[in-house]
């Protein structure tokens, strides 16, 4: 007599199911929980960005026209640029931006990668010397530029206190000459974020393997031809990464300008920013304004995305 084996079905068990669904809801709980900030940042950054660059080819002044009329906006600044005479304060403006931006990026990154340098000695005080250092860059661009203002006004800063003491000879009124009042601007500038690059220059140092130091001091490599063949190739990163952050810091500069110089005498202390308020919201040029932002986009634009590239392709290897 045989029997026959039967063997009853594998019934798939509640909490196997259960423990799929959970999987599945941690999964895609960053994804719901990032989504509203997605959504936000798409609409009210790029959305408007898309909008700006829209107005801008448009004949838009006080408030938006959304008939386009060609890039009749970007002419004007192109005939502002070049064939402007006397100069516009567009061409203040790009000229200003030139100035402020190879002053205040250059003195920053060598004015940061000394006191990194100098700090990396392990000085006494260090502790002390660090946050005096960054605390500039804890301050508002309003609070560098009023505080600056005071102590660069001839009749209550700098001029005046000299002047008590008896140095009447003694004259600094860039602040209030058209001529260099910009440079006003990169002294302010430089004294709040020089601090910050000294900082990023510094972790950088204290990165760099201490080996290959000893293995060039080893070798016979003085101080100077270590910094300059091993220590600051190898801090290329770094540079760049302070240019970018410091780049996009000059670009973007309103409120110092306005804080320390309210423009300027005649606007001649005006950079892109400066030009794309006034037009946009007081001399009634929503176009113009809206083409000097999408200018400024673009060159920051033309600043970063290299850099991106750059980095991404480097990983990829």
């Amino acid at each position: 007599m045989s029997t026959v084996a039967t063997t009853d079905p594998v019934l798939t068990s509640n909490p196997s199911a259960r423990a799929s669904i959970r999987g599945r809801l941690q999964d895609a709980l960053p994804k719901i929980v990032l989504a509203p900030s997605f959504l936000i940042t798409i609409i009210f950054v790029y959305g408007f960005i898309v909008w700006t660059a829209y107005l801008s080819f448009t004949n838009s002044k006080t408030f938006p026209s959304y008939d386009l009329t060609g890039p009749r906006a970007y002419q004007r600044l192109w005939r502002w640029t070049f064939e402007s005479d006397p100069p516009s304060s567009w061409y203040t403006s790009i000229t200003n931006m030139g100035i402020f931006g190879f002053l205040y990026i250059g003195i920053c990154l060598a004015l940061g990668l000394f006191l990194a340098i100098l700090l990396d000695q392990k000085i006494r005080g260090e502790g002390i010397l660090r946050p005096i250092f960054l605390y500039p860059m804890a301050l508002s661009f309003i609070v560098t530029g009023v505080a600056w203002k005071w102590f660069l006004d001839p009749g209550l800063g700098l001029e005046q206190t000299l002047h008590q003491f008896g140095w009447t000879s003694f004259h600094f009124d860039w602040i209030k000459n058209k001529d260099f009042v910009i440079y006003t601007v990169v002294i302010a500038g430089v004294w709040q974020a020089s601090g910050f690059v000294m900082a990023m220059f510094l972790a950088g140092l204290r990165g760099i393997d201490g080996e290959i130091m000893k293995a060039a001091q080893i070798d016979g490599a003085s101080t100077l031809q270590l910094y300059r063949r091993i220590i600051i190739p190898l801090l290329r990163p770094v540079f760049l990464s302070a240019f970018i952050v410091l780049a996009h810091m000059a670009i973007k500069s309103y409120d110092l300008v306005v804080a320390l110089t309210s423009g300027g005498p005649g606007g001649s202390a005006w950079l892109p920013s400066n030009f794309m308020y006034e037009y946009t919201f007081k001399r009634n040029e929503m176009a113009v304004g809206s083409a000097s932002a999408i200018i400024m986009l673009m060159t920051i634009s033309a600043i970063i995305v290299p850099y991106l590239y750059s980095e991404l392709k480097e990983k990829a290897r």
